[in-house]
């Protein structure tokens, strides 16, 4: 080994859910929105100015903080918005998660979690969830250095309420608790009015999932002001110009629109149910999601057989394989209604054959 290598941050980096170049297929595997935008976003690109790439964005994003201020019923203050909710997340953690005691969050979670704290040196404890895959709060009543889970989880879609939220909350006064709402959107109840009540919770969420803009890169925090200063503290040392002209009119086209936003969720949630009760007949075993996926084993197939044999046929879904305990687990991304039905004749004369 050279001696300038010694000095290399390394680090086992996330592993996101492939992207297939093949066009007709069934894509289920990375909890993408089946439905286009909201009308207003392709009118926005429609008549975007193009001259107006010459010049730098708007380094405070005025436009899409408002808008997103204004349908939350918060002040622009305490909004703060990224180049999705991993680049929030990952000044959160760069941010308030400076302590020589570790954070927790838990066994099974997102991913990046632990990628960012292994990248940043954070210490971090990974909390056992139960035998069905929920967190207990009382597992989180103990020293650390802060707190941070997916709520309603992921990738098992399992949701807390809001009252374990708080639980966890007023045990941990002196830290920061994180509640990532990535998918909050599909039949949860969101932790963002204890943000009134405890100077110390941080809400995040994105526009991947139910506003259909994971190609724009959209996520944002919501929480006093206070903390949101000191964010963008830390996101102005690091890069002032995060988000583009275009996505920022396109995100604020987005979050305009209340009518197209709670249509296009519903229908998803509809369709999610309707999966539910078809994968129970085929004898898969379940939580009760409440997010835009299921995250389903057949205790008489394996996991890694359904995966390719899914794959084979142009249907993907995510297979995660660690820890163990999920090897046997395939998350289900839910999509349109054609498509659910398609995976599910598959898996009817698969399992019947």
């Amino acid at each position: 080994m050279k001696n300038w290598e010694k000095n290399i941050r390394k680090v086992v980096p996330y592993t996101p859910g492939e992207q297939p170049k093949k066009s007709q297929i069934i894509k289920l595997n990375t909890n993408e929105n089946p439905y286009p935008p909201a009308p207003g976003v392709k009118e926005a690109l429609a008549h975007f100015h193009t001259d107006d790439l010459r010049l730098y964005p708007d380094p405070v994003v005025t436009d899409l903080v408002d808008g997103i201020a204004q349908f939350y019923q918060v002040d622009p203050s305490q909004v703060f918005v990224g180049v999705g909710s991993d680049d929030v997340l990952a000044m959160l953690f760069m941010t308030f998660f400076n302590s020589k005691k570790p954070i927790l969050f838990p066994d099974i979670t997102y991913s990046f979690y632990d990628v960012w704290a292994e990248m940043l040196r954070i210490p971090y404890t990974q909390i056992p969830l139960d035998d069905a895959f929920r967190l207990n709060p009382s597992d989180y009543k103990c020293e650390n250095g802060g707190i941070v889970f997916p709520n309603p989880n992921a990738p098992t879609g399992e949701l807390l309420p809001v009252s374990a939220i708080e639980e966890i909350v007023q045990a941990n006064p002196d830290v920061i608790v994180i509640v990532d709402e990535a998918y909050i959107d599909f039949g949860g109840e969101s932790a963002l009015p204890l943000i009134d009540k405890y100077d110390n919770v941080i809400v995040v969420q994105t526009f991947s999932k139910s506003r259909s803009l994971a190609g724009s890169r959209i996520g944002f925090a919501i929480s006093n002001p206070t903390l949101i200063k000191y964010l963008n503290d830390v996101k102005y040392s690091f890069n002032s110009y995060t988000m583009d002209r275009i996505t920022i009119a396109l995100g604020t086209a987005s979050i305009r629109d209340r009518a197209y936003f709670e249509q296009t969720t519903e229908k998803i949630i509809k369709t999610r149910e309707w999966t539910k009760e078809q994968l129970r007949a085929l004898g898969f075993v379940f939580g009760d999601s409440k997010s835009n996926f299921i995250f389903a084993m057949h205790p008489d197939v394996s996991g890694v057989e359904l995966f390719e044999a899914l794959k084979k046929n142009d249907i993907y879904v995510r297979h995660f394989g660690k820890p163990a305990r999920i090897n046997e687990y395939l998350r289900i991304t839910i999509g349109t209604d054609e498509q659910m039905h398609k995976l599910i004749d598959f898996l009817k004369k698969y399992l019947n054959k």
